[in-house]
């Protein structure tokens, strides 16, 4: 089957370079004097080039030389994958994410998805992004768990069909964290005053520079309960597990044998193993192709000033847990 549609590929591109050789040759070098003679001969050869180049497009578009998309979901999940100074700019973006799997869905070829997990999680709702976009895909998802699939990235697994991993990935921290930065007594010792101007109790619970009340306490607290027990409800659905088996881990991590047990995961095992399942799902040899997003010069050139930034800032400072602004959350 792969054979045959390599050969037919080929045959296509084959097919358009003949047909724009003889129209270029006609066009730019029987048509003109013998003064232009020379000058055809360059454009015939470049209209050929650009017709096999053309063609090998159209042709991987019509007759895909992959039957599986591969999607990488790698460090920190933000929205956009990017950073502050403080942090390091080399995250996931998940609008990228969700953008490769819509295409992979609309691909000709792409009979299954492999979503590659190597994680610690992230922002809530992007997370949460990625998984509905695995859950919409037409076709066989599975998630595969390199070293670690925790928190969000756990929540993207949910939205999986199957979970492989490795023996010693590390797999679970279904769990959520609201942090946020004090620096009351910071601002007292540099003399610093806090003046509230807000329209609303709750508008600026949280600020680092007040004294939190305890019913600002019980307000974010009452946040962080609602999205576990979001967390905890996308989980048991998404992988067949009963809820209270997924609160008794207790936002525990665990190597991916005694995840195994738990049946936190599927199966264990390597990317061949991964491959043979997709292999049996789709009834044919497995060809892979990753899908990535594209990305412009404006972005490429947004990325790398984020690294210089994370360079500097990381040998200022460590990265705190919450926003330096005020209360983060984060699976």
């Amino acid at each position: 089957m792969v054979e045959a549609e390599s050969v037919a590929r080929l045959a296509v591109v084959l097919v358009a370079a003949v047909v724009a050789l003889v129209v270029g040759w006609f066009l730019f070098v029987t048509v003109p004097d013998d003064l232009a003679q020379l000058l055809g001969v360059v454009l015939a050869l470049v209209a050929t080039l650009l017709a096999v180049r053309i063609a090998g497009n159209v042709a991987g578009s019509l007759i895909p030389s992959h039957n599986v998309a591969e999607v990488a979901v790698e460090g920190p999940i933000t929205r956009d994958g990017g950073g502050g100074a403080i942090s390091s700019p080399t995250g996931t973006s998940a609008d990228d994410v969700v953008e490769q799997i819509e295409s992979a869905d609309d691909d000709r070829g792409a009979e299954a998805l492999l979503v590659k997990l190597n994680t610690p999680g992230g922002e809530i709702v992007p997370s949460e992004d990625i998984r509905l976009a695995a859950e919409r895909f037409d076709g066989p998802t599975i998630a595969y768990a390199t070293d670690v699939c925790a928190s969000g990235g756990y929540d993207i697994a949910a939205g999986c069909d199957e979970l492989y991993a490795r023996e010693g990935s590390i797999v679970g921290s279904i769990g959520v964290i609201g942090s946020r930065v004090n620096a009351k007594d910071l601002g007292d010792r540099l003399g610093l005053d806090y003046e509230q101007f807000t329209a609303g109790k709750y508008k600026d619970a949280g600020t680092p520079l007040k004294e939190m009340t305890e019913d600002e306490r019980a307000y974010l607290q009452g946040l962080i309960d609602d999205y576990y027990d979001q967390f905890v409800e996308t989980v048991a659905e998404g992988r067949g597990i009963d809820d209270e088996l997924v609160r008794e881990t207790e936002a525990r991590v665990y190597l991916g044998s005694e995840a195994d047990e738990l049946g936190l995961v599927d199966d264990i095992g390597t990317r061949e193993d991964v491959e043979d399942r997709l292999e049996h799902l789709i009834g044919e040899p497995v060809t892979v192709a990753e899908f990535e997003a594209d990305r412009g010069v404006m972005e490429r050139l947004r990325g790398g000033a984020q690294q210089v930034a994370f360079a500097l800032g990381a040998g200022i400072t460590d990265a705190a847990e919450g926003d330096v602004d005020g209360l983060s959350f984060r699976k």
